[in-house]
């Protein structure tokens, strides 16, 4: 059994990353589908608006010169311009409530490499976040690694979180996030935002 989570909503952010049209739509995602990731990310982001605390949404959107163009062994698709459509954001919190909510674009699979992220967190007093979105061995994996080398508490919220790859999002959220943070069911992020 794990300890109660508690959070102080004041230094605490919600990090929601990559939850936008163009992503959340594939059909090949997995453990949970664009639809349920969504809902589920409206329902913490909600919560965390309903309480005033910071709710940040991460997006990828570029011009394709300044996007992520590793030199791989694997198969790799040139970064090229973000279409508006694909960049729209899949969650309603920033219509629904007059809260505190932040939109990062970024260029990198991390969300604070080449953002404004962390300045927007620190000028806040935020000394947490908690991680969802999608793809949970890219996007949310690296955010968190960056987050916990800047200094941030994270917590992970796995049922609000999908992959491109079964075996690497159970990879991330059985081995690796547990030994960057506090992994949490969304019931329990929930009960600590109420």
């Amino acid at each position: 059994m794990t300890e109660a989570l508690n959070l102080d909503l004041a230094k605490t952010a919600l990090v929601v990353v990559d939850v936008q049209k163009g992503i959340v739509g594939y059909d090949n995602i997995a453990p949970i589908d664009g639809q349920t990731l969504v809902a589920r990310n409206n329902q913490l982001a909600d919560a965390f608006a309903d309480a005033g605390a910071t709710v940040v949404l991460v997006r990828v959107r570029n011009t394709g010169r300044e996007g992520f163009n590793p030199v791989t062994d694997a198969p790799h698709a040139p970064a090229k311009p973000t279409e508006e459509a694909f960049a729209e954001l899949a969650l309603d919190v920033k219509d629904n409530h007059d809260a505190d909510v932040v939109i990062v674009d970024k260029h990198n699979w991390g969300a604070f490499h080449g953002t404004d992220l962390d300045t927007q967190l620190r000028r806040r007093g935020i000394d947490t976040v908690v991680l969802t979105g999608i793809a949970s061995s890219i996007g949310v994996d690296t955010t968190a690694r960056e987050a916990a080398q800047a200094g941030y508490k994270v917590v992970f919220v796995p049922e609000a979180m999908t992959d491109l790859s079964l075996r690497a999002h159970e990879f991330v959220t059985e081995v690796i996030f547990p030994r960057l943070g506090k992994t949490r069911t969304v019931a329990e992020v929930l009960a600590a935002v109420k």
